[in-house]
């Protein structure tokens, strides 16, 4: 599903040239779930945003579901980010105002999808939240939030959902019960599910962890019984 070649990401500041990413290879197969685990600075969330689209790398190759993605133009990836990847983050991201089925509308809207109202229900309703489809974010658990994303960033039904420090705001039950969710996900619907995580305990749940440091993977293994990934 993903194959990555010699990327790179280089930033500059004024004078300043910091290399993110320097050099990274991997493949990722369809229906693959695993975490990227790497220290702060380690390039964890550059090579997510890169897998995201949502930046480009300074050089290498970055290939789609078969296609080359890392010169399309800005309109090509905005329609690949919306119909074929979903994204769950930290912070939940749901609109105050709006209602969690108006959230979860969201991306449906963007795409055109007639019947947006249904389609919406069903994904509130995988995550065990149709009851709670008229609720604010401010009415809802931090759990039941990120259940919230989760039934946003799958109503396209996507191929490929990146999850950045999903649980970093939940307490450890919580965490649970959305990790478990994101199994089931992948397990039952074939979703290809990808977790930045610094927690051990979240990226134990996977099958595959890769880690990273200075920029480059400098390990990707699946995960042993002790829960830890083995080198590459």
């Amino acid at each position: 599903m993903i194959d990555l070649t010699d990327i790179t990401k280089i930033y500059s500041t004024g004078m300043v040239e910091v290399a993110a990413l320097r050099g990274v290879s991997c493949r990722i197969e369809q229906g693959e779930m695993l975490a990227i685990m790497g220290p702060s600075g380690s390039g964890k969330s550059t090579l997510m945003n890169l897998l995201g689209l949502l930046d480009r790398p300074t050089s290498g190759t970055y290939v789609l579901e078969g296609r080359v993605v890392d010169n399309l133009d800005d309109d090509d990836l905005a329609e690949i980010r919306n119909k074929r990847l979903g994204f769950v983050f930290q912070s939940f991201n749901l609109l105050s105002r709006m209602t969690a089925l108006a959230n979860v509308e969201l991306p449906l809207v963007y795409a055109g999808v007639a019947d947006r109202r249904r389609h919406a229900m069903e994904a509130l309703d995988r995550v065990g939240l149709a009851e709670r489809a008229t609720h604010r974010p401010n009415q809802l658990s931090g759990g039941e939030q990120q259940r919230v994303a989760i039934a946003r960033a799958m109503v396209t039904r996507p191929a490929l959902i990146l999850a950045d420090e999903p649980t970093g705001n939940l307490d450890t039950k919580t965490s649970a019960e959305v990790i478990a969710l994101f199994t089931e996900l992948n397990r039952d619907e074939g979703l290809t599910v990808i977790l930045v995580t610094h927690e051990a305990a979240v990226a134990a749940q996977t099958r595959r962890i890769i880690r990273m440091q200075d920029g480059l993977i400098i390990s990707d293994g699946p995960v042993g019984p002790n829960g830890n990934g083995s080198s590459a």
